[in-house]
């Protein structure tokens, strides 16, 4: 049977879809045109971001004893001392994403150099690629995947392991891995027992899943605050951008907003503030 050569257009399209399978090395960014990157896939590549989205860290209330835990681990990995891997887990809306970002800020104004990466959970199998890109930099990195958590049949927490463990090469020594979670085990409780109750080991069932926390050499928790944080909370924001009002009718407004929400967080505090401020004519910047 004679074979027909193929026409211009349809090697194109396979030429696509060997280059969409095996993507060419990405080319090394400039790692000096910003202090904070997002790693994307399809392709490869990280984009600078010139404005984080963060709070100053003094706003944080009612995480002192944590806050000063991280920044103390962030310090010393930025001046190339040992530090841990960090799992920040708890409450929902209690800034944990917030205060990895106000520290990161906070130590490059104490003038030690710090880049912060952020790499998305469905990001996680590229996890590999962009280590052996921050590998070849100067510079350190913290690489940060905020709300991080997994399914009984989510295969993707086998990539971290190539952050907290690294493997053959190891994790490289420029980089630290933080996240957040709001399961301390970062799968529903659910879930592990299941799993458990209908294992022959009930032990090894969900050990590799569930150890995946251990990996973490920090641990730090964050709890519903108390109605004083909340207030306290707003009342900071109120003093930081300028926003002038009396205490009791602080008092109430909040008091109202949190009920309608039917709860009360560092979240729950910004919103009411910044309903507040456009009421009040304040510009938040």
């Amino acid at each position: 049977m004679e074979s027909r050569p193929m026409d211009q257009e349809t090697l194109t399209r396979i030429a696509d879809a060997l280059e969409r399978m095996a993507p060419a090395p990405v080319a090394a960014p400039d790692f000096d045109a910003a202090e904070a990157f997002v790693w994307h896939t399809e392709p490869d590549r990280l984009v600078p971001v010139k404005d984080v989205n963060r709070v100053d860290l003094s706003l944080l209330v009612g995480v002192d004893r944590t806050r000063e835990t991280l920044l103390d681990n962030t310090a010393q990995f930025a001046k190339g001392l040992p530090a841990n891997n960090a799992l920040l887990w708890g409450a929902r809306g209690m800034g944990k994403s917030s205060l990895v970002k106000a520290v990161h800020a906070e130590v490059l104004r104490r003038g030690l150099p710090l880049k912060i990466v952020e790499l998305q959970r469905e990001d996680l199998p590229s996890v590999s690629r962009l280590l052996n890109l921050l590998r070849e930099s100067a510079a350190r990195f913290v690489l940060f995947c905020d709300d991080l958590s997994f399914s009984h049949d989510d295969q993707h927490y086998k990539s971290l392991k190539a952050v907290l463990d690294g493997g053959i090469e190891g994790r490289p020594d420029n980089v630290i891995f933080y996240a957040t979670s709001n399961r301390r085990h970062l799968m529903p409780r659910d879930m592990i027992e299941n799993e458990r109750s209908s294992a022959i080991n009930p032990a090894e069932a969900v050990e590799e899943k569930v150890s995946l926390s251990d990996r973490f050499g920090l641990w730090l928790g964050f709890h519903a605050c108390s109605q004083d944080e909340y207030l306290a909370m707003i009342r900071g924001y109120c003093a930081a951008h300028g926003v002038e009002i009396d205490d009791a009718t602080l008092y109430a407004e909040a008091i109202e907003w949190q009920a309608t929400r039917g709860a009360r967080s560092g979240r729950v505090a910004w919103q009411y503030f910044t309903d507040l401020a456009g009421r009040r004519g304040v510009r938040i910047d």
